[in-house]
């Protein structure tokens, strides 16, 4: 029997920009610490998103410390307290747009999606001739890799993944987002979300790949660790 684990641990500093791998963490009530604690506001003051902004994809946040520095190509590195971050921001994305901090953060929410999904939705985009999507067009916070049915996360009442429980909330209905390609910043659709029509339609219609979890039991993981399910 295949004994499931957690492969990847991401978090994402900035809303809609590209996230930051790392080997383990420590999860508290309110999620995985770091994870969009800023987002990239427009004229209004509302966030952008990589639907509408697909270039959010090309800055890369790194925090350190409390500290934020953003990067992009072809450009310097730039703190976030800088009096020019705004125009660096807005220089990027070709669009006014200014960084805001978010109190609540993620609200809590981790966002899994297990690699059995992502093979049988590639196995489908192949059958039809179309270019299998990697894991990062669907934005996880975590991924599982062992499990033998694919959507395992949708039937999972809670999780045990080293020294944390989470308990289920909700499937994560996806959007344009999964149209943008992460490493050109560039929208390459309509895959994969013409493929998760044909299968993966929701009660209410949208289409739904991945789960969201909160945390029950904070506490320590680590990539590798062995993921146990509980049921419904």
């Amino acid at each position: 029997m295949t004994v499931a684990r957690l492969s990847g641990i991401t978090y994402y500093p900035v809303k809609g920009c590209a996230g930051t791998a790392v080997p383990e963490a420590t999860l508290t009530r309110a999620g995985l610490p770091g994870d969009r604690v800023y987002a990239i506001a427009d004229e209004k003051g509302d966030p952008r998103w990589q639907g509408g902004d697909p270039a959010l994809a090309l800055i890369t946040p790194e925090l350190t410390e409390g500290e934020l520095t953003l990067r992009a190509p072809g450009r310097d590195s730039i703190p976030a307290d800088s009096a020019d971050v705004h125009a660096w921001l807005t220089d990027v994305l070709g669009v006014p747009s200014t960084l805001v901090r978010c109190p609540a953060g993620n609200g809590g929410r981790l966002h899994l999606v297990s690699q059995a999904s992502l093979d049988a939705l590639n196995h489908r985009l192949a059958a039809r001739g179309a270019t299998p999507v990697p894991m990062d067009r669907f934005r996880p916070n975590l991924v599982v890799d062992g499990w033998d049915a694919p959507h395992t996360e949708d039937g999972a009442a809670r999780l045990v993944v080293g020294g944390t429980e989470l308990a289920f909330t909700e499937e994560t209905i996806r959007c344009a987002v999964t149209m943008v390609d992460q490493r050109t910043g560039l929208r390459s659709g309509p895959e994969p979300l013409r493929t998760l029509a044909d299968y993966r339609r929701a009660a209410d219609g949208g289409l739904a790949f991945g789960a969201y979890f909160e945390v029950r039991r904070p506490g320590g993981l680590t990539v590798g660790d062995e993921v146990t399910v509980g049921t419904r």
